[in-house]
């Protein structure tokens, strides 16, 4: 694996990248408060099998270019994202593969950009019209979010977080997971990304551009093969929204994983691995 920069969509992109450039590309999507190498046990991986495989650091995180304002972190910014990342880097269609937030611009990116999709993967995270279902309807979904309404405060939760050496963050990465799932020298890597100017602040925008709404229709189904891994004991999203969201899925299955949490892939990364592999392989 190696790192680099490029320009896509007006912004400046650190990528992680490995494997040959000439062969079908793994475009890998981070969710929050990761960054690129929260994919370190599937990028080289997946490269080995024949794939060329990129992992960005998504628009706010790390070292990638960080827009100012909050409507900037709109799901259709992040998608165009994906969509000009798989242009510049020479491909017309990637296989996207999507965790927590990078699960919801992968989402999108599908239902509103389906050409430049060819297979979905998607790891705990419903597709969006389920989620917004959900938490109109269940409140225990609705406790569990709890913190995305905290996080629609300025300042405030940047100001929290980073006290302690963002002692928060690792904590709530700690006791959402499985034990022994991040070590000290692993944590340490997140807070130096979390640590660069200005990057909680872009990373907690993400969570702030929902105020703006998402006027598209909700409802459509993504056309391309889609794979959802879930995690069944993740303590953010109920599991019934990975079966719900098959219905939004044309051609879809769902692998559920027993005693594995919201970080999938970080604690059954051989499954998951697996799973990828075979999946990609389909023709």
């Amino acid at each position: 694996m190696k790192t680099r920069f490029l320009q896509a969509n007006g912004l400046r992109f650190h990528i992680a990248e490995a494997g040959d450039p000439t062969q079908p590309l793994v475009l890998l999507l981070h969710g929050f408060p990761e960054f690129h190498y929260g994919w370190r046990k599937q990028i080289d991986v997946l490269a080995a099998a024949g794939y060329y495989v990129v992992a960005p650091d998504q628009r706010g995180y790390n070292l990638t270019e960080k827009p100012a304002r909050i409507r900037d972190y709109h799901l259709d910014h992040l998608a165009a994202d994906v969509v000009a990342l798989i242009t510049t880097l020479g491909y017309e269609q990637a296989v996207v593969v999507g965790h927590d937030w990078g699960a919801a611009v992968a989402w999108w990116t599908a239902m509103f950009h389906p050409n430049a999709v060819v297979k979905l993967v998607i790891l705990n995270v419903p597709h969006l019209a389920v989620m917004t279902n959900t938490l109109r309807r269940n409140p225990v979904q609705m406790l569990k979010s709890w913190y995305i309404a905290w996080f629609q405060l300025p300042w405030l939760p940047e100001l929290v977080v980073r006290l302690g050496g963002y002692a928060v963050a690792k904590r709530a990465l700690l006791l959402s997971s499985r034990r022994g799932t991040f070590s000290n020298a692993e944590l340490a890597r997140y807070v130096d990304a979390w640590a660069q100017p200005h990057a909680f602040r872009s990373m907690l925008n993400w969570y702030r551009a929902m105020r703006f709404g998402i006027n598209q229709n909700r409802e459509i189904t993504v056309p391309m093969p889609t794979l959802i891994i879930w995690g069944e004991q993740d303590a953010f999203l109920n599991a019934q929204m990975a079966t719900d969201s098959l219905a939004y899925c044309e051609n879809g299955r769902l692998e559920l994983l027993p005693n594995v949490t919201h970080w999938v892939q970080h604690e059954a990364a051989e499954t998951v691995n697996q799973h990828l592999l075979a999946f990609l392989a389909e023709v």
